[in-house]
């Protein structure tokens, strides 16, 4: 086995600082419960105060672009995703996304929204957050965004109140989401009442998704790799 003192510099084109790769379940979208790849890259341009991944704010090992894509298509899963983090603040995030897409792959991308997604290449689809007033990073949504987007991306808002909810409710009316692409309402985990939220969206008939963290129900709230 090669020491990390007799590996090769990888060039700054071609590296990533990768947080951890690993087969699971789709939790986060419309795509939920399908077969999938995480690929977690390092580092956030945000801190959201209900962020469940704040141990990627640091840390990772450096690797080239094409070690991270044989690790990701080793398991023979169609679905691989990229996430943080913020994954887009890696600009080499985007020739990674395509040299998926070139594997053949059905590739998602989670996004913040704080960061332009025009580079993304096209045919990856986007799942791609709305910052409520709780999160303290609702100044950030780059909201010239929604012109990238299409029917195959999904746009997320995490709700953690009351307040939250009837933000998200006005942008979906107000801008017209739901006629962008699929949106759901997710609740902050432990923040807000389930039975409230759901009574909130039946309700005003809001043209969204309840959408539960697929893998908070399966596996216990703060486990990784899963």
């Amino acid at each position: 086995m090669t020491s990390p003192e007799e590996r090769p510099e990888i060039p700054a084109d071609e590296r990533l600082r990768v947080i951890e790769i690993y087969p699971s379940v789709q939790g986060e979208s419309t795509y939920a419960g399908l077969p999938c790849v995480f690929v977690r890259l390092a580092g956030c341009n945000l801190r959201c105060t209900w962020c469940d991944s704040e141990f990627t704010f640091t840390g990772g090992e450096h690797r080239s672009i094409d070690d991270v894509v044989d690790e990701a298509c080793a398991p023979g899963i169609d679905m691989i995703e990229l996430t943080g983090g913020e994954p887009l603040a890696h600009r080499q995030a985007f020739p990674l996304l395509q040299r998926l897409l070139d594997r053949g792959h059905t590739v998602l991308v989670e996004t913040s929204g704080s960061i332009d997604i025009a580079p993304v290449p096209d045919g990856v689809r986007v799942i791609m957050d709305l910052k409520a007033p709780d999160s303290g990073e609702a100044g950030r949504n780059l909201w010239s965004n929604l012109d990238h987007l299409d029917g195959d991306d999904n746009i997320k808002i995490v709700v953690a109140s009351r307040r939250d909810y009837e933000w998200a409710r006005d942008a979906i009316r107000d801008r017209g989401l739901d006629r962008i692409c699929p949106v759901l309402i997710s609740p902050a985990w432990g923040q807000v009442d389930l039975q409230a939220l759901a009574g909130w969206i039946v309700e005003d008939r809001l043209p969204a998704r309840f959408h539960l963290q697929l893998h908070k129900v399966v596996w216990p709230p703060d486990q990784r790799g899963v």
